[in-house]
């Protein structure tokens, strides 16, 4: 082949032609050596088992499932445990494959023949439900020389994965449940503690809660009140027994007066200082206008015109005996001022009763923040105890649920849809496989053969080549003269068939 120049399609078809014998030979010869080699190779057998995943029976709506895992992890975890060594010597005593071999041999040629392959929906099939994993389901292979065995050791490893998967679903469950049963409780003897402090805490500090603040308030404002009307009311209780006192006192210096020498100028004096200082009080009190301050000024009067008529004339003698026996008046007096006494000790003894509750309160008022900071630690621990029990009994509960359900197998299943099959053909070698391998590999063979002798023939075909390799316009070229085999003549051919290509047209 000619490098020195651009090939055509040409001449690539004109290539094939020269080595087509040399690519179908190869070609030829190679399936029937890998089919030959098929036979070399000593049978295997494959037996398959089929697994549907059903859905939880109960809507997730009432009861969640127990399963956060996707389903091909758990179909892992559940790989991982049927093929532990105390599940598969079980199962290799149980079929009797340890005969005249290793038990441990035989556990690892079940570990590594052992395939799962998942189960997807067909692309035009039902549409997938809410929560609904895009697996269907999966299928147990198993590899052996044997298709009794094969057929065997699938059907007991089918088994042992849905035997575990109701054996591991029953143990989460129950253990969830377990698990709850226990943070439960502890969480009841938190809520009990904090609820103690809580109520010993309102017991030391009544009235003085936050939200006895407002009530502390009001109840302050009606004790000042009270203090305010108790010391008016003290005030004129102490006001009249003055009062009463003074009256007590003149009607006393008249009565004794009276009783010794009621013309007396002296007794009058003292009498008109006594009624004098008596008015003062009551002007003290009242205004101008109010009658009792009137009668004592009337009195006055009367005494200041009876003490001029006293000093203007000389006094009669009275010899009467003036009886000892007090007026009604004075009497009447004696038993007001006693009313006064008991009205003043008994309002003295409220008010220092309303001191102190106003003190209490007082400092009620004060204490308010500290004890509120207190009161609100310890209300939010109290509410955050509560609602980890109340999550914990609902979870609890749900639980609880979803233990029952696996136990009445309600949730999700593992069901057997076909079960292991007797394989009645290989599985391995696919002579078919083999002879297909065999015809790509000998069409490369052949087809790299081909390019080899192009890339070695050196040969010049046509006029394309020529120019390639003398590097020079051609002039004439002389056509091949050919002889007709049916009529003896010779005769020119133009055309590059295959024969010019084989025995090359002269060019100049």
């Amino acid at each position: 082949m000619i490098q020195n120049r651009e090939l055509t399609i040409d001449d690539y078809v004109a290539m094939l032609r020269r080595r087509l014998w040399v690519i179908l030979i190869p070609a030829m010869i190679a399936p029937a050596i890998g089919f030959g080699i098929s036979y070399l190779f000593p049978p295997k057998y494959t037996s398959q088992s089929t697994v549907l995943v059903e859905a939880q029976k109960v809507p997730q709506g009432y009861v969640k499932p127990i399963d956060s895992e996707d389903l091909m992890q758990r179909i892992s975890s559940l790989q991982q445990q049927v093929l532990s060594r105390t599940q598969l010597q079980t199962a290799v005593e149980r079929l009797g494959l340890a005969k005249g071999a290793n038990v441990d041999e035989v556990m690892d040629d079940i570990r590594k023949n052992m395939t799962i392959t998942p189960v997807f929906p067909d692309a035009g099939g039902a549409k997938k439900k809410p929560g609904q994993s895009d697996v269907l389901g999966f299928q147990v292979g198993f590899t052996s020389s044997n298709p009794r065995n094969a057929q065997q050791v699938c059907n007991q490893l089918t088994s042992m994965f849905l035997e575990e998967n109701l054996k591991a679903r029953e143990q989460l469950a129950q253990g969830t449940t377990e698990f709850l049963s226990r943070q439960l409780e502890e969480a009841k003897h938190t809520l009990d503690d904090q609820d103690s402090k809580l109520a010993a805490f309102k017991r030391d500090h009544f009235g003085q809660l936050p939200g006895d603040e407002d009530n502390n308030f009001k109840i302050l404002m009606g004790l000042n009140s009270q203090l305010d009307a108790n010391t008016q009311t003290l005030n004129r209780a102490q006001q009249d027994k003055s009062y009463a006192e003074a009256q007590l006192s003149t009607m006393m210096s008249q009565w004794k007066a009276s009783s010794q020498s009621s013309t007396s100028p002296q007794a009058l004096e003292q009498q008109l200082a006594q009624a004098q200082a008596v008015l003062l009080q009551l002007q003290g009190r009242y205004t101008a206008d109010h009658p009792d301050v009137v009668k004592q000024k009337n009195d006055i009067a009367e005494l200041k015109k009876r003490l001029a008529e006293v000093n203007s004339a000389q006094p009669e003698q009275n010899t009467e005996k003036v009886s000892a026996i007090e007026p009604p008046e004075i009497r009447n007096l004696r038993v007001q001022i006693h009313q006064y006494e008991q009205a003043i000790s008994q309002a003295t003894s409220e008010q220092k009763r309303l001191q102190e509750a106003i003190k209490t309160y007082q400092s009620r008022v004060s204490l308010s923040p500290a004890i509120e900071e207190q009161y609100k630690q310890l209300t939010r621990d109290y509410d955050t105890a509560q609602k980890f029990y109340t999550d914990l009994l609902g979870k609890k509960s749900e639980s609880a649920m979803t233990t029952d359900m696996e136990r009445e197998q309600q949730g999700e299943q593992f069901r057997l849809m076909n079960p292991a099959s007797f394989p009645s053909a290989p599985s391995f070698p696919n002579r078919l496989l083999f002879a297909g391998g065999g015809l790509g590999a000998g069409a490369a063979i052949g087809f790299a053969l081909a390019l080899w002798l192009e890339l070695k023939d050196k040969a010049i075909r046509n006029e394309l080549d020529v120019e390639a390799v003398m590097e020079l316009p051609m002039l004439i070229s002389l056509p091949w003269v050919v002889e007709d085999e049916n009529s003896g003549k010779k005769r020119l051919e133009a055309g590059t068939s295959t024969r010019d290509r084989d025995k090359e047209t002269v060019q100049v």
